[in-house]
């Protein structure tokens, strides 16, 4: 895992991921999954499905054989609640963009129903924005979520909301592309007049987030607010030629991100 390079990652913008990096949206989220897997037969997408033996990980391709096999995630993985959508059809799917499309598509119209209560993923996160805000830093959310539902959650979180701590905020259908791919980093940049290199630390709990991060050329910090232990990172960042990307840091916690910042102003 390599560290931050702080001397050449000062930041000036840090932009966040929002669902289990700042906001705990996951039982809204899981409610659609359950209800998206069952839908992917009729949809044409499990032959879609990533073939044996070209996951990532061997735990990948269980859950992919799972899902083949009975139309529904594991119930450990919905126990747990741990991996995000993104991550999940990216598991599933691979490189098949039109198949994650549609699954994206689908968990749009089931998320539509069970949206709308959104809390913290820390008690004290509005204080630790603020905190940053007052370094001078512009701050910003990213989600591959549609607009509808992340006005929503920002504008309600904490009972009177987030919307006036972010300088912008950049959703899944305001782009061509959602994460893996840069385009959400890239646009929220072009909106702030700020370049996309190590200036920019982007923050998100997911190996899509460190990706796109990575394809963006700014700095990654993974958020393991959900208590990954050492080992299970290291095997979803191998750092392999064929999957390469790698966090600049790993914090557990927003004060070990202000605490970075603040060895830099």
């Amino acid at each position: 895992m390599s560290m931050l390079q702080l001397q050449r990652a000062r930041p000036k913008v840090i932009l966040f991921d929002w669902h289990a990096t700042l906001a705990d949206t996951m039982d809204a989220m899981y409610y659609a999954l359950d209800e998206v897997m069952p839908r992917l037969a009729p949809l044409g997408l499990i032959e879609r499905l990533v073939p044996p033996g070209k996951s990532k990980t061997v735990e990948d391709e269980k859950l992919v054989r799972y899902v083949r096999e009975n139309h529904s995630l594991h119930p450990k993985i919905t126990s747990q609640r741990r991996i995000s959508r993104t991550d999940i059809f990216e598991l599933l799917f691979g490189e098949d963009e039109e198949a994650k499309k549609i699954a994206h598509r689908e968990f749009d119209r089931s998320y539509e129903r069970h949206f709308g209560i959104v809390k913290p993923m820390e008690a004290d996160a509005r204080a630790h924005l603020l905190a940053l805000r007052g370094l001078g830093l512009k701050l910003g959310v990213l989600t591959n979520r549609a607009r509808r539902f992340t006005a929503h959650e920002v504008y309600t979180i904490d009972s009177t909301g987030w919307h006036e701590l972010f300088d912008t905020i950049v959703c899944g259908d305001d782009v061509a592309r959602r994460k893996p791919f840069p385009d959400l980093i890239l646009k929220a940049l072009d909106e702030l007049a700020l370049p996309a290199d190590a200036s920019c630390w982007y923050v998100g709990d997911s190996v899509a987030d460190i990706v796109s991060g990575s394809n963006a050329g700014v700095s990654t910090i993974f958020y393991n607010g959900v208590g990954w232990d050492a080992d299970w990172i290291a095997k979803i960042f191998p750092g392999t030629a064929h999957y390469p990307h790698q966090p600049d840091s790993v914090i557990a916690r927003l004060p070990e991100l202000l605490s970075l910042v603040r060895q830099l102003m």
